[in-house]
């Protein structure tokens, strides 16, 4: 039996270096490694390029690495949750790339799969298409996206077993699944971890084959960014 655990973040993280791509999966602050982003904080890794879907808030996910300022590049679709990240972008302290939301999933699966490039319409015509190949098909146009290059993908599952296969809960099966297999090297935490064959092979939603560790992680917070309620009749 093929073995990926590791005991914890720690060595789950060994190999990581300044200057570094990360991916690093979650939706707002729904599903994200908070354990490995918590590792690269306690480990002062530097000048790193993150892809995510956003940016964190201002003490919480990657909105910790910024108060660092340990990152040097975020390549994001939604950032507006963040004023730090308002203030490094506006003040040209941090270089932003910002991706239609479609796009930027597209180009982990791209990667995901082993396939280098795509054609996708959207952003034709505007910022987001200048210096890039564009192409006719059927009438409309669509713009050239190469498959995304990252050095470590982190991601957070509900539940894993030894040999990395993964289950996603509710809306956590957002940027995590399409991450993993994305880059050279995956880290998969999980909240329980489970002996191989103890999961349901209908319910796995990553093989793990496309997972290189997991660990099991303790105590998530698990916050909400802005929290609303139904008002009492």
């Amino acid at each position: 039996m093929i073995r990926k655990t590791v005991d914890n973040v720690q060595e789950a993280l060994k190999g990581v270096e300044n200057g570094m791509t990360f991916m690093l999966g979650g939706f707002g602050l729904c599903g994200i490694p908070e354990k490995a982003i918590a590792e690269l904080v306690r480990l002062n890794i530097e000048n790193i390029t993150c892809i995510s879907n956003n940016a964190g808030v201002d003490d919480f996910g990657l909105g910790l690495l910024l108060q660092k300022k340990q990152i040097k590049k975020m390549i994001s679709s939604y950032v507006g949750e963040n004023d730090e990240f308002e203030r490094q972008m506006l003040s040209g302290e941090l270089e932003v790339e910002l991706t239609p939301q479609g796009t930027l999933a597209e180009k982990c699966r791209a990667a995901q799969s082993g396939f280098p490039a795509f054609f996708t319409p959207a952003g034709y015509g505007t910022e987001v298409a200048l210096g890039k190949e564009t192409r006719e098909f059927n009438g409309k146009m669509y713009v050239l996206e190469e498959a995304f290059k990252a050095d470590f993908a982190f991601v957070k599952a509900w539940k894993g077993d030894e040999a990395g296969n993964l289950i996603f809960k509710g809306t956590a099966r957002n940027f995590n699944p399409c991450m993993c297999g994305a880059a050279a090297i995956t880290v998969a935490e999980v909240e329980e971890l489970m002996p191989a064959g103890a999961l349901d092979p209908n319910q796995i939603h990553i093989p793990g084959i496309f997972v290189q560790r997991i660990f099991e992680g303790r105590n998530y917070e698990k916050r909400i960014e802005q929290r609303t309620v139904r008002k009492t009749v």
